[in-house]
């Protein structure tokens, strides 16, 4: 059976791109209009594995994600770093004096700013770089123009009039993870690297941060990132993502695991999963 992957964004999107490296085996993608949708559809559906970027190293974290992660406790099963390559398209015949405006999604606009000032077009910000580039095809104007990957181009059949537009090229990466609804985890070998992800919420008491610090650091287990969000529409009340570079079994991390526990309101645990080599080698 085809396996069926859910991304937020349209065919040709590069939430698109990294799932057809993901999954190179022709999976059926759900395209969705925005990431509550597609994270509803991988909770009501198991066999449907959700593709979600997270964080760039450009625009920093994807802003919904840790209260979505929070409200629908998808597992996470894997990471996936893509690089990001911004991509000036056109309709077939199209020159670049000819362009006015250029569309794109808020980032990438503001990730290629230095071509745009170049060329003085005039920003259009649309909700997804592969709808932009959906749009210009469709309307065939030659004053109209996309940023976009090299599959929105091959999708819907516009020319690249330029390629690497964007002001940093190499250094934007995008960070994916791959989740559901079923919890399971790798097993534990000694030769591989791995990463546990949990988000908790604090007990409302002196130094309860600290103390649940301490409870990986008195194991000597490297936590590689610490992320604190919003809940509940409030200024007052916080919960805190955290990513540990320890195997869930591990002895040290279930006993690690266990202290957290008791200095939090809440715990989850929202899955251990391979790291990318991309993470050990970069």
């Amino acid at each position: 059976m085809t396996q069926q992957i859910a991304i937020q964004g349209g065919a040709g999107s590069f939430s698109h791109m990294a799932t057809l490296k993901i999954f190179p085996n022709s999976p059926q993608v759900k395209f969705c209009a925005t990431f509550e949708e597609a994270f509803l559809l991988a909770t009501q559906k198991p066999e449907t594995n959700l593709v979600c970027p997270c964080e760039n190293t450009v625009a920093g974290r994807v802003p919904e994600f840790h209260s979505l992660l929070r409200r629908y406790s998808l597992q996470i099963y894997a990471e996936h770093f893509e690089k990001i390559s911004h991509n000036l398209l056109a309709v077939k015949g199209t020159t670049l004096d000819s362009i006015k405006n250029v569309h794109s999604h808020i980032h990438a606009l503001g990730q290629c700013r230095k071509m745009i000032l170049n060329h003085k077009f005039n920003e259009v910000i649309e909700s997804d770089t592969a709808f932009s580039a959906k749009y210009v095809s469709e309307k065939g104007d030659k004053t109209e123009a996309a940023i976009a990957s090299k599959l929105a181009a091959q999708t819907y059949g516009l020319q690249i009039l330029k390629s690497n537009v964007e002001d940093e090229p190499g250094a934007n990466v995008t960070r994916f993870l791959v989740m559901g609804k079923e919890s399971r985890h790798p097993e534990f070998t000694k030769e591989k690297n791995f990463i546990t992800s949990c988000i908790f919420q604090l007990k409302s008491i002196p130094s309860a941060l600290y103390k649940c610090l301490g409870s990986f650091s008195g194991y000597g287990i490297n936590l590689c990132r610490l992320e604190s969000f919003s809940i509940k529409n409030t200024f007052k009340q916080v919960a805190f993502y955290i990513e540990i570079e320890k195997h869930i079994e591990e002895p040290i991390m279930q006993k690690a695991l266990e202290e957290l526990g008791f200095h939090c309101e809440t715990l989850t645990i929202l899955g251990c999963y391979l790291a990318s080599s991309y993470r050990l080698n970069s």
